[in-house]
């Protein structure tokens, strides 16, 4: 009992203490529990994290992608735009060139000014000292015009005279021939009537008396005409004299006038340029060296000038070049990203046809090559043929043709005959037929580089290809003909006149068949079907 006892308690102990440890391994495992379902939400979130950061993995990777292609070409932006900066610091090399030129041109106008303005004051001057010979020269020639018109006017006096003088002097000989016809008649009446001879003389006296004095007034008339004349002469001289001093003096007067004029208008150009350079006239007077001469200036403008001649004319229209030129290339490099874009899709396109055709010559080629190795051996009556890529890509590899009759071992197409390669070829044309085949098919002398065994063969393809496929060929072979339905040639029933002629080999069997009178061996030809085809109609 006491052994029992012991054990209980010691059972107990043990029990409290397995108790306890049961209580500490519930509370363990309930700590567990929520470990494992927060571990199991903290596993879900991981994995939806992971989720999330897969697709923004994928994301990126686009995105890197674009970022790439982005990189290539704003690498090639950038080549450009450093070719472009490359360009714009030789622009402004120039520019800055341009501007110590035109710097050293202002001071040579500023210099060219004062000697300007110099010169203005020397030709004020002289502008004035020409206005005082202008009125002057304008007083000289009023007192010009009015002693010219007060010479036109004795002039007109004297031509008035002149006028009056020539009327009496034709008067007095008008006169005088009166008094020669009256002496003459008198003469006669004195002839005839014999008056008194003192009566006649005296009246001849007078007559005289009167003639000698309008001989002396027509001498002092004409004398006075000579003497006007002359002075009428001399006053001319004296007018044109005038006339031509006026004339020079006016034109003085309008060289000095323009030239005054044209310097007030370069005076106000250079002006005006200063002013649009920024500068003032007083200034740029005041910072001018003392020693500066107007050779030396001078000088140096024509050196400007000859640089400025060299470098050609000032683009004035830069400004609004520049701007339009800006906006062409924000218009090209629209046009520039809208040509990548059409660029990648075009690539992609490509990628896109490049893998259609792989797929497609590679199924092409593989149906080519299998009907080439069925066609080989039906045309040969054994061997074998295939075809084998030069290369591994397939858009630009090349075609082997490897053809083996029956019999020989040659290793390469070349070692075979004519007609060997030919009978070759015919397979592969075949072989390519097939694939796509048309209800007509032309062949040209096919057969004839082929002899009896390999037309015959050739003959028998044709046949059983013909059941859905129709042929037309040209021949010269008789096999070939014999295996034709219809034939069609060029006969010349009559010398020296050809036509076609069709014949039905069917039809002309029959024929031959009904007509015993003929040999059935010999053959008839395309002349002798016809005329027994007509005969029999």
């Amino acid at each position: 009992v006491l052994g029992r006892e012991h054990e209980l308690k010691e059972l107990q102990a043990e029990l409290h203490q397995l108790t306890t440890q049961v209580a500490d391994a519930q509370h363990q495992l309930d700590e567990a529990r929520g470990q494992l379902h927060s571990l199991e939400q903290q596993r879900d979130t991981t994995q939806m994290e992971l989720n999330q950061s897969h697709r923004l993995y994928l994301e990126t990777q686009a995105q890197l992608s674009g970022k790439h292609t982005r990189l290539e070409q704003l690498r090639a932006r950038r080549q450009t735009i450093s070719t472009e900066l490359d360009e714009l610091e030789a622009q402004l090399e120039q520019t800055q060139a341009d501007l110590l030129a035109a710097r050293s041109r202002l001071h040579a106008a500023l210099a060219e000014g004062e000697a300007l303005d110099q010169q203005r004051a020397g030709l004020t001057g002289l502008r004035d000292a020409n206005r005082v010979e202008l009125e002057r020269s304008r007083t000289a020639a009023r007192s010009d015009h009015d002693q010219a018109h007060q010479i036109a006017l004795r002039i007109q006096s004297m031509r008035s005279a002149l006028a009056s003088a020539q009327q009496r002097l034709e008067r007095i000989q008008g006169q005088d021939s009166q008094l020669s016809a009256r002496r003459a008649q008198l003469t006669a009446s004195l002839a005839e009537s014999e008056p008194p001879i003192q009566v006649l003389q005296h009246e001849l006296a007078q007559q005289l008396s009167s003639r000698l004095q309008v001989e002396a007034e027509l001498a002092q008339a004409r004398a006075r005409v000579e003497e006007l004349e002359h002075g009428l002469r001399q006053l001319e001289q004296q007018r044109h004299g005038v006339e031509q001093r006026v004339q020079q003096d006016r034109t003085r007067l309008e060289q000095t006038r323009l030239h005054g004029q044209e310097l007030k208008v370069r005076c106000q150009t250079l002006q005006e340029q200063i002013t649009e350079s920024g500068f003032e006239t007083q200034a740029l007077l005041d910072a001018l060296l003392a020693e500066a001469s107007e050779q030396d200036w001078q000088e140096q403008v024509d050196q400007i000038t000859q640089k400025i001649q060299r470098l050609g004319a000032i683009n004035l229209a830069a400004i609004d070049e520049y701007a339009e030129q800006s906006e062409r290339k924000s218009y090209l490099d629209a046009q520039y990203a809208d040509l990548n874009e059409a660029l990648a899709t075009l690539e992609e396109a490509i990628h896109k046809i490049d893998r259609e055709t792989r797929a497609r010559f590679k199924e092409t080629f593989d149906k080519v090559s299998a009907g080439f190795q069925t066609m080989f051996p039906r045309l040969f009556g054994g061997g074998h043929a295939y075809l084998e890529l030069t290369g591994d890509d397939l858009l630009n590899t090349g075609v082997t043709v490897m053809a083996r009759p029956p019999g020989k071992r040659n290793s390469t197409i070349h070692l075979l005959s004519g007609g060997e390669k030919a009978l070759t070829a015919v397979a592969l044309v075949f072989a390519i037929f097939e694939l796509n085949p048309a209800p007509f098919c032309m062949l040209d002398e096919v057969d004839a580089p082929l002899d009896e065994a390999n037309v015959g063969r050739f003959c028998e393809l044709v046949k059983a290809m013909s059941d859905r496929i129709q042929f037309i060929y040209i021949t010269h072979n008789k096999a070939t003909m014999e295996m034709a339905h219809q034939l069609t040639g060029v006969t010349m029933y009559e010398p020296g006149v050809s036509r076609l002629v069709a014949v039905d080999i069917d039809e002309a069997a029959a024929l031959v068949a009904v007509d015993g009178k003929h040999d059935r061996a010999a053959p008839l030809g395309a002349d002798g079907i016809e005329r027994r085809r007509q005969e029999t109609a």
